[in-house]
């Protein structure tokens, strides 16, 4: 369980997540201690299999005493920050919602209603009769979660795109929300990686030298093109040095690609796993050797503006997969990342 204090005025309002097993299902909940409002849901991961994205299915627990004459909403929103937190000054918010969907929670509205989900049987059973249940179905061609890692001297919120969901008592849904009367609970949209194997990567050069027709051959491959997170990635180097010149080093490195057009096109790169190793291929010879590589957040924390796979508040991440792309409606804005393996 994690708790963070709120002071609000001349009353403190504690925020709690936390999380208990209902049966052999582990489920999320997020509440106020002094409003009687309460989010339940089984997951907060919730993956895209490129032909649909898994549904966001919860449940509310209401106390209809503290609601008086006003109904409960919930919201599903997909917001883009291009700018840090702190620079939001005179107005100017360096934030854009690229998605909001409503569900009425309470009053429950016939047209709404849906088969209930394994989930939400169990815990409307459990919560009793002021649990409400609330369904989201997640647009296919909305981006995944991603977090641009922030330096250590910044403050405030990361720049990426972030889901949350929220839920807050109001008479109307046009109604400004206060944080007194709402609570919200962040998930993430992750990429489904295809169990299909494809083609064995590889890639070959020649290094020609000035005033002499004898050339260096290089090739390199991998043992296969899908790597999950933590995996280390084996490199198979040939080369085949008909030259005169002897080959002192080989270094290999993993690089972290970027591209960002936000106003203007920009590209970031950064290593996130190297090996340098003192193998020489003499003149006339071959040379021939497996190097491993392991690509991991744990060793790169200190990159700022590092692409990271969405971060949840108390909990760790991945380097962000790539193949992610990201084409913002109505603001200049794509992100792309990919990864490639150096060899000199």
């Amino acid at each position: 369980m994690c708790s963070v204090l709120y002071n609000l005025g001349h009353c403190s309002v504690k925020l709690v997540i936390a999380g208990y097993s209902a049966g052999h299902v582990f489920v999320f909940q997020c509440f106020f201690l002094l409003i009687q409002l309460t989010v339940y849901l089984g997951k907060r991961d919730f993956v895209d299999h490129l032909d649909h994205v898994d549904p966001v299915d919860g449940v509310l627990l209401i106390d209809p005493e503290y609601l008086k004459d006003r109904k409960v909403f919930v919201t599903l929103t997909c917001a883009f920050r291009y700018g840090r937190e702190d620079l939001d000054v005179l107005g100017l918010s360096f934030r854009k919602d690229l998605y909001i969907s409503t569900f009425q929670a309470y009053p429950p509205l016939p047209e709404e209603r849906k088969p209930y989900s394994r989930l939400q049987e169990r815990l409307l059973k459990k919560l009793g009769q002021h649990a409400y249940p609330f369904y989201f179905t997640i647009p296919q061609n909305l981006p995944c979660s991603v977090t641009l890692q922030p330096g250590p001297e910044d403050t405030g919120k990361a720049c990426g795109v972030d889901f949350e969901i929220r839920a807050f008592c109001a008479k109307s849904v046009e109604e400004k929300i206060h944080k007194r009367n709402s609570v919200r609970l962040v998930i993430r949209k992750v990429q489904y990686a295809p169990e299909t194997p494809g083609p064995q990567p590889t890639a070959e050069t020649t290094r020609s030298f000035l005033m002499s027709d004898r050339s260096l051959h290089l090739e390199a491959s991998l043992d296969k093109e899908l790597y999950y997170h933590g995996e280390p990635i084996s490199v198979n180097v040939h080369v085949t040095n008909n030259s005169t010149k002897t080959v002192k080093r080989v270094k290999i490195s993993v690089r972290q690609y970027a591209d960002i057009c936000l106003f203007s096109t920009a590209q970031y790169k950064c290593p996130v796993a190297q090996v340098e190793a003192d193998d020489q291929v003499s003149p006339s010879s071959t040379f021939c050797k497996v190097y491993t590589l392991t690509p991991t957040l744990s060793n790169n924390r200190e990159k700022r503006g590092l692409a990271l796979d969405g971060k949840l508040k108390h909990e760790d991440t991945n380097l962000r997969s790539p193949g992610h792309n990201l084409c913002v409606p109505s603001l200049p804005y794509t992100l792309f990342t990919r990864y490639l393996i150096y060899l000199s």
